[in-house]
């Protein structure tokens, strides 16, 4: 994609409409500074996908729904159900946090989460804010924080049941059932989703060449209930696990390897009006990550890593005035790591207290916060945040913003077990950030749009050192990295058809060697279009990437990439909905990162490949949704 044709679909879309009212209503959001409050005040970029826009665009997955974030990079290792890396704002992918109900989902021992295993069936609501949160919410949150919600229930009794088949031999089934009244509401659902797949890889030898599989089984469990005008509570519960199948890349006699996991949340909350100007708010959670590979034919895939995180926190939002509010915060949460390797540690706890003022003017507004955290491995950690936001004219905001984040090392980095070439670093200190941002608001000829331009520095980042004379490899805090860029979203009516547009153009540096990060897209765009037609519906979606380096020195590139999807619906009567989606209509041969291969049994050469993502493919559903 050049960068003239992304400039050209910047410019014409606005154009395109006649006068037309705003088709999206403003919602409310409370990531971004953990509480409630309307999108348009919120001080950190955030982009919201709420329930019936991930049934509108159809979804097939979260990391599919989230590469429509300008900003947003995301790599899978051979289509849905891989290992799945999510690069916010050319942060590293373990430098941005998720949550689910406000439990920390990151592995803590690889940093990651496993978005490629969350099923959207069970989702209400996504907020993903881009910008450091570390200062509300303390270690992983560089790149920004994306908030998962699970489904919550309505008045009433609504059952629901939904079929659908579709290409490589993919099956999916759930069903629910959510209700509630003026004092309670919940939500019960499962669901089951099989797909044959494809191969994953272009390796054709022994077992590699076979198609590569995924099951998955979810669960959500969600209820709240209010016991007074002054106090409310609840608690979900969210369980996803399955099977996924991969390729035995490295091996000259390729076994049949797969990975059995587990991604788990439980979350509890109780919440008070202590006062006319003070709430109060309790959080109690808990997360697993789950990840046993087993292979029969090879005993050297074997192998499993689990973590578990108890957390808790307690905040205190205090109305000092019509004018002045504050957020008064305790955090707490303890990891442990279960595995077969010996790691030499495999727990530590972290707490950590947060305050934030807000003042909102006539024409201004300004935020202040600051967080001190306390490390039982690395120690203590400060970081903070400033804001301002001015009305420059009716319908305009200009919003400045500087905020500090950190990343943790992760177990893996730490205490790896130690062989003969490699082992974890139990000295390293966590990685840093500073982030320069203004952003450019404004609602204008029936457009909601943004525009940010971000800087941001980071120190400290943690890199595998190798000792040229006995080969010994650790990470060591030895790089600095520069991210900047800018984003534009844009959101209106088009001669009737509803358009989102989401573009971003990223130079993420590293700043010794001056080369790319890899697997950073410069330059990408997402454009959505819908428009109804009675009972029937219809939208499409275009997407292009930029070329990005698979490799720190940047000599191996992957191409960029354009993608054309297709969907409708038909509202066959109130209850029932048929639902057809065509992803990859052009049958676009393309790979999101390479492999490598040995080229012989001592490893004095390697070649590498590009891992398969998924061609054309198509899926039909019906939902069923009974009135009672």
């Amino acid at each position: 994609m050049k960068l003239s044709r992304l400039a050209l679909a910047i410019a014409v879309l606005p154009g395109l409409a006649t006068a037309a009212e705003p088709y999206v209503t403003e919602p409310l959001v409370v990531t971004s500074g953990r509480l409630a409050e309307p999108q348009a005040q919120a001080t950190a970029a955030t982009t919201v996908f709420e329930r019936e826009d991930i049934e509108r665009l159809q979804a097939s997955s979260v990391p599919d729904l989230l590469s429509r974030v300008p900003g947003v990079s995301i790599v899978q290792n051979g289509g849905r159900g891989s290992l799945t890396s999510l690069f916010l704002r050319g942060a590293n992918a373990n430098q941005t946090l998720v949550l689910v109900d406000g439990v920390r989902l990151n592995a803590a021992a690889s940093g990651l989460a496993r978005l490629e295993f969350l099923s959207p069936e069970q989702i209400e609501r996504i907020e993903v804010v881009r910008g450091p949160r570390s200062a509300l919410y303390g270690a992983d949150a560089i790149g920004g924080v994306i908030q998962i919600f699970t489904r919550q229930g309505e008045a009433g009794l609504q059952p629901r049941l939904r079929l659908a088949a579709g290409s490589q031999q993919s099956f999916e089934r759930s069903l629910g059932l959510s209700g509630g009244d003026q004092h309670t509401r919940f939500d019960l659902g499962a669901s089951l989703a099989e797909r044959a797949g494809f191969d994953r890889s272009q390796d054709a030898r022994g077992n590699d060449g076979d198609h590569d599989g995924l099951r998955r089984k979810s669960f959500n469990l969600s209820l709240e209930h209010r016991f007074s005008e002054r106090l409310k509570g609840g608690l979900s519960l969210v369980d996803q696990r399955g099977e996924s199948e991969y390729d035995d890349l490295f091996s000259f006699e390729p076994g049949n390897p797969s990975e059995r996991f587990s991604v788990s949340t439980a979350a509890a909350h109780l919440e008070a009006q202590l006062a006319e100007r003070w709430s109060s708010r309790l959080e109690l959670g808990h997360s697993e990550d789950k990840s046993d590979n087993r292979d029969p034919l090879n005993a050297d895939n074997n192998y499993s890593f689990n973590t578990y995180r108890d957390s808790a926190a307690w905040l205190n939002t205090l109305h000092l005035d019509e004018a002045n509010q504050l957020l008064l915060g305790l955090d707490w949460f303890e990891d442990r790591l279960s595995t077969d390797s010996d790691f030499s540690q495999s727990e530590r706890w972290n707490q950590a207290a947060f305050v934030q003022h807000r003042h909102r003017g006539d024409g201004f507004a300004t935020e202040l916060g600051l967080r001190h955290d306390k490390n039982e491995q690395f120690g203590s950690e400060n970081t903070w945040n400033a804001a301002l936001s001015l009305d420059l004219v009716e319908r305009l905001e200009l919003l400045l913003s500087y905020g500090e984040g950190f990343h943790a090392p992760t177990f893996n980095d730490l205490y790896y077990p130690t062989s003969a070439f490699y082992g974890g670093n139990p000295n390293l200190a966590p990685e840093r950030s500073k982030t320069y941002e203004a952003q450019l608001r404004g609602d204008h000829l029936s457009t909601r749009w943004s525009l940010s331009a971000y800087r941001t520095e980071v120190e400290d980042l943690i890199a595998v050192v190798s000792d040229p004379v006995t080969f010994f490899s650790t990470p060591m805090n030895v790089n600095q990295a520069r991210l900047q860029g800018l984003e534009l979203s844009l959101e209106r009516e088009v001669l009737g058809w509803q358009a989102v547009l989401g573009a971003s153009l990223l130079d993420p540096r590293d700043r010794d060697s001056g080369h790319t990060l890899p697997r950073r897209a410069k330059r990408s765009l997402s454009l959505d279009l819908d428009r109804p037609f009675g009972a029937f519906a219809a939208g499409i979606t275009w997407q292009a990437f930029s070329g990005r380096y698979d490799d720190a020195a940047n000599t191996r590139e992957i191409a960029g990439y354009g993608l054309l999807g297709a969907r409708a619906s038909w509202r066959m009567s109130d209850e029932l909905l048929w639902q057809i989606k065509v992803d990859n209509i052009l049958d676009k041969d393309y790979s999101q990162a390479l492999y490598s291969r040995p080229n012989d049994p001592f490893f004095s050469s390697v070649n590498y490949y590009g891992y398969r993502e998924e061609g054309r493919s198509a899926l039909l559903s019906l939902s069923w949704t009974p009135q009672l």
